[in-house]
């Protein structure tokens, strides 16, 4: 396969939220030798320029259920047999109809976008990776895109609803399917409105390069109303949220997506596609990946380095805290946090990244945080450590991509992440740009990063940086 003439960048507004959190934490580290810094005087959202128009930052949804709601069967949700493999014979409710899928029945689901996020109640049973519903979002230039809600299992083992948008190409499959392109998002928050699937606006989900169907996932704890919150940098929810977003595109029949897939992330996504990289093998053996692209990926949870890196780490770990004691209840949130960090914690609900950033970043660069490091403290620590990547090596490649000039995940981070995967005997081709920025990389790799998938799909050998000469 060709790589494609357009840019596979992600969809509009992801810079902007990068760009937020850095114009952030550099004002609030430049003043933290002062005691007098003040992280209200920042205000965030004079540093985003959003081209799509949309605020980063929508109002946190209703989660009330309500009585009837338009456009949403409010019978028993359709299920399968799990012994004969057969829907169970329900009637559709008013605005839903069955997919023509065998053994498959979700909610094709004609309410409004916000009546959406609200899950069934009861969440019907369902294996990884089934479709709960699906509500069309647009199709033209020979492509269709759906927003899914999907099946997904969080690091408890509990079943959760996912949501997400799959983009697909209309025209005929070829031979086994389309290969799948999942991309697991960059940092956006841990509340339900957070959700990139709710940022992006309908927009369809980023090819990077490739022909094919496309995925990307809002993670557990994102999208969905009623929730907890979204448990951040875990590699259990992040990885089989990207997983099984490929098995939803796969239970989608119109979209003919094949077996073979690719995790693409950047930032917090590239962690996420490292965690799906690493789980693939026992949690979805059915699938076949070829690869695994990681820009400014988010790892070595348990350092820290120089520059605004201390006041990115300090943020960033009171998300992980938050989010996880969701998924970790022996993790009480009390034992490590200060009372002005537990003063601004209802952030995490009623905001998004600037919010969280512009909250925070004051405290984070005074150390003025935790009463106990959660990185250094337990239990947190080892739930911490658990969700790290590059311990093991994988069958499929790495392509490890970033700039030196990245302020957010610094480029002495990036190098000590590629010597950790070449510890590991991974095979991994590494690319650093010089000048490239946190906000930049994706669109200064375009072309040689949809070279670089398309040719794990045509079985090209890959080059690997670990044992290449310096």
């Amino acid at each position: 396969m060709r790589p494609r003439a357009h840019s596979p960048r992600p969809p509009t507004g992801w810079g902007a939220v990068a760009t937020a959190v850095l114009v952030v934490v550099t004002a609030s580290s430049a003043c933290s030798s002062s005691d007098s810094t003040d992280a209200s005087a920042v205000d965030p959202t004079t540093a985003v320029t959003d081209s799509t128009d949309q605020p980063t930052t929508q109002p946190a949804p209703d989660t009330t259920e309500p009585a009837a709601e338009p456009g949403r069967d409010t019978t028993e949700p359709n299920a399968t047999n799990p012994d004969t493999a057969e829907p169970v014979a329900t009637e559709p409710g008013p605005g839903t109809t069955e997919t023509e899928r065998p053994g498959v029945a979700p909610e094709r689901f004609t309410g409004t976008d916000e009546e959406f996020y609200a899950p069934p109640d009861p969440l019907p049973a369902g294996e990884p990776g089934d479709l709960i519903r699906i509500m069309d979002l647009s199709e033209n230039d020979g492509t269709a895109s759906v927003k899914v809600m999907y099946h997904s299992r969080d690091a408890q083992d509990r079943d959760r609803p996912v949501t997400g948008v799959i983009t697909y190409p209309t025209g005929e499959a070829p031979t086994g399917g389309w290969p799948v392109v999942a991309t697991a998002p960059g940092t956006t928050g841990i509340a339900a409105q957070c959700a990139i699937s709710r940022i992006i606006q309908g927009q369809p989900a980023p090819d990077w390069g490739v022909d094919g169907v496309r995925v990307i996932t809002d993670y557990i704890g994102l999208g969905p109303t009623g929730g907890p919150l979204h448990p951040y940098l875990s590699k259990p929810s992040e990885g089989h949220s990207v997983i099984d977003g490929v098995r939803a595109a796969r239970n989608l029949a119109e979209a003919q997506a094949g077996t073979t897939w690719l995790s693409v992330g950047h930032s917090q996504g590239g962690h996420g596609a490292l965690s799906a990289s690493e789980l693939a093998a026992d949690y979805a053996p059915e699938l076949e990946l070829a690869g695994t692209l990681a820009l400014a990926p988010a790892a070595l949870l348990d350092r820290v380095y120089g520059g605004a890196d201390p006041t990115v780490t300090g943020v960033l770990t009171a998300m992980s805290l938050y989010g996880g004691a969701g998924e970790h209840p022996k993790i009480s949130i009390d034992d490590y946090v200060s009372p002005e960090l537990a003063a601004a914690a209802d952030v995490f609900e009623t905001g998004c990244l600037a919010e969280i950033t512009g909250s925070l970043a004051g405290l984070a660069a005074g150390g003025r945080l935790f009463t106990n490091d959660p990185r250094t403290t337990e239990p947190a620590s080892s739930v911490l450590l658990a969700s790290d990547v590059g311990n093991v090596a994988v069958a499929a490649p790495l392509f490890l991509v970033s700039g030196t000039a990245d302020d957010l995940v610094v480029i002495d981070r990036f190098q000590d992440t590629f010597a950790r995967f070449c510890a590991a005997g991974q095979v991994t081709e590494l690319l650093v740009v010089d000048g490239a920025t946190h906000d930049s990389i994706i669109g200064d790799t375009a072309d040689q990063t949809a070279a670089w998938l398309n040719a794990r799909l045509v079985d090209d050998q890959p080059v690997d940086s670990c044992t290449a000469p310096s």
